[in-house]
């Protein structure tokens, strides 16, 4: 049976969602493939997925729909999750990933992988997708962030907080950071949506052809972008870049968001600062880059540019994310920052009680 125009954007719209499960949009895919003309055989194959499978999801969704897609209830009581272990979730996932995971941040699998693993403690990670809804919670957006042991955590705070919403007058305000080694994979196998919410990496899939660093300046006032690849991440690339910066904007007061970074202290960095009195740079605290507005636009390049590309080449990634900055800058927004510096450090101090808490709880 062809589906409808309306039934083909429901579905797309399924597949292009990441708020969707991941394995519910994988099996939107297979039923958009069969519409276009493709065999059970063949979109089994892309899929990863027997042909039965294949049919299964294609006959659930005529019959039922889009709720079709997703798995039926299993019979029988679900088991129940104890009031501790929820809580244990919630203060993980508030904090940043123990040193030992090497994550940046926590995804579902991941925090359920750790708590089997180092805690003994066995809960699927739909549970706790579950349980990250009813909290509001999306540790892999930078509306989230881990707690920092600066002691000038609250001073810093207010001092970058009080540049997005009140910048000083005629200045320009800057956010600066750098995305390392970004890979130019040349994928051998299409990529599918389920592809990213597994936990192991299909290396033979893609084969990498080098790596390239991303430095970009994001203007807060207007949302554009000044971006430039290099091959290596050093201070004297990052003072290179800061240059470029400067150069753009003559004459003008600049302060310029930045992370505490050796690459960013370097005593050439220093040097430089105190020949060019307009720039100041103003450093996040240890552990928050989520506070640097550049690392949003960081995570949308990643999204929309990066993670699903294929690069035969550095020189060809490097083409694609200056094609990706021009387009951007063409019709640039600014982000919004509304979080006032006593919402945040409340926050903070919130997360930091309950933490406590949870292990005085523990050691009882």
């Amino acid at each position: 049976m062809a589906l409808t125009q309306q039934q083909r954007v429901e579905l797309s719209s399924l597949v292009g969602d990441r708020r969707v499960d991941a394995v519910v949009a994988g099996r939107a895919r297979m039923v958009l493939w069969r519409d276009e003309g493709r065999s059970a055989e063949e979109v089994a194959a892309l899929a990863g997925v027997s042909r039965p499978t294949v049919n299964t999801w294609v006959r659930r969704y005529h019959d039922h729909g889009v709720p079709g897609l997703a798995d039926r209830p299993r019979p029988g009581k679900p088991a129940e999750v104890p009031g501790s272990v929820r809580a244990r979730i919630l203060a993980l996932t508030r904090m940043a990933p123990p040193a030992v995971t090497g994550l940046t941040h926590w995804s579902s699998r991941e925090l359920a992988n750790y708590l089997a693993r180092h805690e003994e403690t066995r809960v699927s990670h739909n549970f706790i997708a579950d349980l990250w809804r009813q909290h509001g919670l999306a540790p892999h957006r930078s509306g989230t962030f881990k707690l920092s042991r600066d002691p000038a955590f609250a001073d810093k705070v207010v001092d970058i907080v009080g540049l997005y919403l009140n910048p000083p007058d005629g200045a320009v305000v800057l956010c600066v950071d750098e995305k390392t080694q970004v890979q130019a994979l040349d994928r051998t196998q299409p990529l599918l949506p389920i592809d990213f919410d597994r936990t192991e990496k299909r290396t033979h899939d893609y084969v990498r052809h080098g790596t390239t660093n991303l430095f970009a300046a994001l203007n807060t006032a207007t949302g554009t972008v000044t971006a430039r690849c290099f091959p290596k991440r050093r201070g004297a690339e990052f003072l290179t870049f800061m240059k470029t910066i400067a150069a753009a904007y003559p004459g003008r007061e600049l302060h310029v968001v930045v992370d505490n970074l050796s690459t960013h202290t370097t005593d050439e960095v220093k040097t430089w600062l105190a020949d060019n009195p307009r720039i100041v740079f103003h450093f996040t605290p240890t552990g928050s880059s989520w506070l640097n507005m550049v690392e949003i636009w960081f995570g949308i390049i990643t999204r929309q540019a990066i993670r699903r590309g294929t690069f035969t080449s550095v020189t060809r990634l490097t083409r694609a994310i200056n094609d990706y900055v021009t387009a951007w800058n063409t019709d640039a927004k600014p982000f919004v920052w509304t979080a006032t510096p006593s919402e945040i450090l409340t926050k903070v101090r919130w997360v930091h009680t309950e933490v406590r808490k949870l292990l005085t709880n523990n050691d009882k």
